[in-house]
């Protein structure tokens, strides 16, 4: 056989593969440490919105200056989120605190009653 002609087999194999792969898209969403209600609903609706369309959705809040003794309320707010959009999605990652962010990662659940 041919090595230019397995080459190009080969490429064409990976193109196929490739254009069946998923792409995952990864939505944002932040939150001061002492959001309002108002503006958490807000949020969570584009949330809801986010997990539906099927993207996996990060949510974090970021601290401000001296902000950061409120860590505790950040990680309130963000598992308040995740309880809240327990039905529709599940906690990849829990809030963790990186430098002057906390975040969390919630994958959508995928409906098997196709």
């Amino acid at each position: 056989m041919d090595y230019k002609k397995f080459l190009y087999e080969q490429k064409k194999r990976e193109k196929v593969l490739k254009a069946k792969a998923t792409k995952v898209v990864i939505k944002e969403i932040r939150f001061g440490p002492q959001t309002d209600d108002h503006d958490y609903d807000f949020k969570k609706k584009h949330a809801e919105k986010f997990l539906k369309d099927g993207a996996k959705l990060k949510a974090y809040v970021f601290f401000k200056g001296r902000s950061i003794v409120y860590k505790d309320q950040g990680e309130i707010l963000l598992l308040k989120l995740a309880s809240e959009l327990e039905e529709i999605g599940k906690v990849e990652q829990m809030p963790k605190l990186e430098g002057k962010r906390m975040t969390m990662f919630i994958a959508p659940k995928t409906n098997k009653k196709n």
